[in-house]
């Protein structure tokens, strides 16, 4: 964020959280630099106890120093601070529950400094040291209280564990090697620890339950998808598509010719895997055109701005962040509807947790999602290996053959980096001069920087980028590129700027790169551009697409120079040659984006202070760091079986399954007394297509029935009853829903039953939210676990909602919501199916106690319910 940005930030939530509750708030925001020249932006804030009123201080508030309430702060924080960051669209989440961002500085005892240890071992006074082992010392009593914080905290960038991550972690969070075995016996003894077994290297690994149990959502939602097929397109809406790319001169090769076909095929789940440099965004943007000649809206997004930007660019699909689009969801905005198809680009980055609430959505939306990526480029930065997990059950198309390359030779090594050959790749580099060893790391700097030079200098018109590792190397790589456009006179007069990284210096003619999203300037984290203005106040870049893009330093300051970038930066990218410094901390999935971003050539430089030989170096790029599922072992998908019969075995089974679900949805026409069923069955006209004429007969019978229902609903509302007449009609109505869609009638009305406005709109013919919320109560009705989620899931946002509302002094909300509560634990003693579902889900439920009268009882005592009014469910 901006410094301005910042302030408000802080200020917005300060007014709400303390002064809105009658605090006075002493607000100090502070912009400060690290000496390494990182920012260290944080806040003070000061508050009164007494409460003030119009006659001024009053007695002192003592509620205000509970500290439960700093745990509440906290949370709020990061909700406040999540939502802010959407909104701007940065690619950036905090979490409270991360023991960092609970404002707990936690540092592994080995990182006391070496002069806090000599003092100690001098019987000195060490502040530093005893400050850590305070700190170690409060979080081993926290997790021993409650391992759900270590399980966050562990799973929150890898799906499985092993001992030695569990005992690493209670190392950095304990104290003495008592609080330590205490640690570990807690996170071992914990009910949400699942053992997996042994794993290829025969170490045991875990998981959790949570984790567990998203990606059995995961999988739930994705086979829904792929067993639906509702965005057919027309074989002549995709030829005229393919014409109209031949006429641009975009021929397509057969395998994106079948990709093309694959994504259009009206499936409501695609999935494209590639190799880099394949045409993908190529095939998406005639996939797109024939999309759109179908009538669908096609939307697309990515994990990081860059990504997304590059996906448009491609493509012309308009395109946005993940994360963006989820807060335009949570706000009600941006809805996705059946009418639309998401293309996710980069699918390979994106989290276990953020892949299954987009899917989830998208699979209760009606929309279509078509998944894009490699699995084997840059891996997840969260846990979890989601679109290789979920190719591996429902296959895709896939695109091998390797455009971007100019020189065969180039993309068959291109080939071989995919596949896992990392060592047949460099060694023909090797072969073609363009792998260069040096006698030390420096060295290899300074010769990647004389062959950048005069590659710059003979072909000024091709592009180029210098690509490394870490941050600390770049930022020496662009000083050392800088220095030689300032020795050949390529650059005009010194503009000192301090900006979010620290003081630069910058000139018209320089390389930058952006580093944050910003919309009103049309920029993302990544955007690289040359500068033609700079002064201490402005500056004016011209980006690499063609824009001018002008903005004040003081609203705008994430910028720094983009001679070099690092690999994560550059996936997705394409230039003409590339100049690469390889360094230890390398993998198979980066040295495979670096080696590949290219059409002409590279050069890859190392120093044999890091890699002894040649071997050693592609040992180090050929490391497989791949990450796996916790459903990749059998006692997960044991735990996930136990919780249920899965979607797969259900749609394999059909109707057969709904037989066996002994509990009958309640509807509200139960206890309407009908005349016995009959009639006629429904007329049906023969056509080319019997799904088209299935679809149409369902959508016919739905409207029907909606009508009938609205009618009733509209006597009722008068004060008076249904007419024989339209008993009659319902009656029939059902039994003609029912014969083209089993259960329809009953998860029709039960969905009415909760939002009565559906049934009016679906007796207009808008049939779209209706059909949505149909297929939830099929999905509730038939899967006795989803049943479970979705109660877990509502109580807990009641109860935080109830929470926000009574923090915010909305105390009809809070009541509003603590009622609806009560609602549902009262609805628990008339369904025991859900009741012993929830059993062993106490915990997640908020349940201090167990009465011995069940869940329901349970919850209205833990929180002191009474029945609320309305319908409850």
């Amino acid at each position: 964020m901006t410094q301005a940005q910042g302030v408000e930030l802080a200020r917005d939530f300060v007014q709400a959280e303390f002064v809105d509750q009658g605090m006075i708030a002493d607000l100090n925001v502070h912009w400060d630099m690290a000496e390494d020249g990182t920012p260290k932006p944080h806040a003070h804030v000061m508050l009164t106890m007494r409460e003030v009123s119009e006659d001024g201080f009053g007695q002192k508030v003592r509620d205000w120093n509970r500290t439960e309430l700093v745990e509440h702060w906290r949370e709020r924080w990061a909700d406040h601070v999540n939502e802010r960051l959407a909104e701007l669209d940065i690619d950036a989440r905090i979490d409270h529950r991360s023991l960092e961002a609970q404002g707990i500085g936690l540092e592994p005892q080995s990182k006391i400094g070496a002069p806090a240890q000599r003092m100690e071992a001098a019987g000195l006074e060490a502040d530093r040291a005893d400050e850590h082992r305070e700190i170690a010392r409060a979080n081993g009593e926290r997790i021993i209280a409650d391992p759900s914080v270590a399980f966050d905290a562990i799973t929150h960038q890898q799906s499985t564990f092993t001992r030695r991550d569990m005992a690493m972690f209670a190392h950095r969070h304990s104290d003495g090697i008592e609080q330590f075995n205490a640690v570990m016996g807690a996170m071992r003894s914990a009910p949400e620890l699942v053992e997996l077994g042994a794993d290829g290297r025969g170490e045991d690994r875990f998981t959790t339950r949570e984790m567990i149990e998203t990606e059995q959502r995961l999988h739930r939602a994705a086979t829904m998808m792929a067993e639906r097929e509702r965005h057919e397109v027309s074989g002549s809406d995709r030829k005229a598509a393919l014409a109209h790319a031949a006429d641009r001169g975009l021929v397509l090769s057969d395998e994106q010719v079948d990709a093309l076909a694959h994504v259009t095929d009206g499936r409501d789940l695609g999935i494209v895997v590639g190799y880099a440099g394949t045409g993908k965004s190529a095939m998406l943007g005639v996939a797109r055109e024939a999309w759109e000649a179908a009538g669908y809206e096609v939307r697309g997004v990515a994990l990081s701005g860059i990504a997304a930007e590059n996906l448009e660019s491609g493509s012309g699909i308009a395109s946005r962040t993940i994360a963006s689009m989820e807060h335009g969801w949570g706000q009600g905005l941006d809805v996705i509807t059946s009418r639309d198809v998401l293309v996710i680009d980069e699918a390979g980055m994106v989290g276990t947790r953020q892949l299954e609430r987009v899917l989830s959505h998208a699979a209760e939306a009606g929309a279509k999602v078509v998944l894009v990526g490699d699995p084997q480029q840059l891996q997840s930065i969260e846990a979890g290996a989601a679109f290789c997990s979920i190719f591996e059950r429902h296959g895709g198309a896939e695109i091998g053959e390797v455009h971007r390359q100019r020189e065969d030779w180039q993309r068959d090594a291109t080939r071989d980096l995919a596949t896992g050959r990392t060592g047949d790749a460099i060694h023909v580099y090797d072969s073609h001069g363009m792998v260069h060893a040096a006698q030390t790391r420096e060295q290899a700097r300074d010769d990647l920087i004389d062959r950048w030079d005069r590659d710059r200098q003979a072909a000024p018109d091709s592009s180029r980028i210098i690509l490394t590792h870490t941050n600390d190397e770049v930022r020496v790589l662009n000083e050392a590129a800088r220095g030689r456009m300032r020795e050949a006179g390529d650059l005009g007069e010194d503009v000192r700027i301090t900006v979010e990284r620290g003081a630069r210096t910058f000139a018209p003619g320089d390389r930058v790169m952006f580093l944050a999203n910003e919309r009103g300037l049309g920029v993302k984290n990544g955007t690289l551009g040359t500068i033609e203005q700079v002064s201490a106040q402005s500056m004016t870049v011209r980006t690499d697409d063609g824009r001018d893009v002008a903005f004040d330093m003081k609203d705008y300051n994430r910028i720094d120079h983009g001679y070099a970038a690092t690999i994560h930066k550059a996936q997705g990218m394409t230039v003409d040659r590339a100049h690469i410094l390889a360094t230890p901390g390398l993998d198979a999935h980066g040295s495979y984006v670096a080696l590949s971003r290219h059409r002409d050539g590279m050069d890859l430089h190392y120093g044999r202070d890091d890699f002894a030989s040649q071997d050693k170096l592609i040992n180090t790029l050929s490391r497989d760091r791949s990450k796996d599922m916790a459903s990749d072992y059998e006692p997960a998908r044991d735990y996930a079986e136990r919780r249920g019969i899965t979607f797969r075995e259900r749609v394999e089974r059909g109707v057969e399954i709904v037989r066996q679900v002994p509990e009958k949805v309640r509807g509200m026409f139960d206890g309407l007394r009908l005349p016995a069923e009959g009639g006629q069955g429904p007329e049906r006209k023969v056509e080319e297509d019997p799904e088209a004429a299935l679809r149409r007969a369902r959508g016919r019978a739905l409207v029907r029935h909606a009508r009938t229902v609205d009618a009733i609903f509209a006597a009722q509302e008068q004060g008076g009853k249904a007419s024989p007449d339209q008993v009659r009609e319902l009656q029939e109505a059902r039994q003609r829903f029912e014969e083209v869609r089993p259960y329809g009638s009953h998860d029709a009305e039960a969905a009415y039953k909760k939002n009565p406005e559906l049934a009016t709109e679906a007796a207009s013919g808008n049939t779209r939210r209706a059909i949505r919320a149909l297929q939830l109560e099929t999905e509730l009705r038939t899967d006795p676990g989803l049943r479970a989620d979705r109660f877990v899931e509502r109580w807990q946002n009641l109860h935080r909602t109830s929470d926000q509302r009574y923090a915010a002094g909305d105390y009809a909300g809070h009541r509003a919501a603590r009622a609806e509560m009560g609602n549902m634990a009262h609805s628990l003693e008339r369904d025991p199916q859900m009741e012993s579902l929830l059993a062993g889900r106490k915990r997640e439920l908020g349940i201090a106690f167990d009465s011995g009268m069940g869940v329901g009882r349970d919850l209205t005592l833990t929180f002191g319910l009474g029945r609320g009014r309305g319908l409850g469910l």
